[in-house]
């Protein structure tokens, strides 16, 4: 059986290749019943990316592929937070973004001992012969242990 398809054509000629709605032979972007949900979804979308952009400029973020951006918008919720009347949500919420700022420094310091271990390793030349292929000798292994 063959899968419907929207039956609006494209100015191309082509057809909507989105799957139809159950009663209709079109898919709701192009059914004439729902043109005005479509038309006010359209403009929603329009001014959300506006808003998304002010947003960005106004709290100076450019996406979310950071530690340093992520701290930045931890930074912004606990000042919004801070600015809240005193209340147990907002001691419960400060506790939150406390533990998330927690966690974040110490991804943050994570990720700084990896670099510099990886750029340690850069730096060395590769021994020749795998560490791990000799056992260490009962004296070489409990030197470091013992007093």
């Amino acid at each position: 059986m063959p899968r419907r398809t929207c039956a609006f054509l494209k100015p191309n000629g082509e057809r909507c290749r989105a799957n139809p709605l159950r009663e209709s032979n079109y898919c709701l972007m192009h059914d004439p019943q729902h043109a005005a949900e479509v038309a006010e979804a359209r403009k929603l979308g329009g001014l959300r990316k506006r808003r998304e952009a002010a947003l960005v400029g106004a709290y100076d973020l450019e996406g979310l592929n950071s530690l340093a951006v992520l701290e930045r918008v931890l930074e912004i919720a606990l000042l919004d937070t801070l600015g809240l009347d005193n209340s147990l949500n907002r001691s419960r919420t400060l506790g939150y973004l406390v533990g998330i700022g927690t966690r974040l420094r110490q991804e943050g310091e994570t990720e700084e001992r990896l670099r510099a271990l990886e750029a340690a390793v850069r730096g060395q030349k590769m021994p020749t012969e795998s560490v791990f292929d000799e056992a260490p000798g009962e004296d070489e292994f409990f030197s470091e242990v013992q007093p």
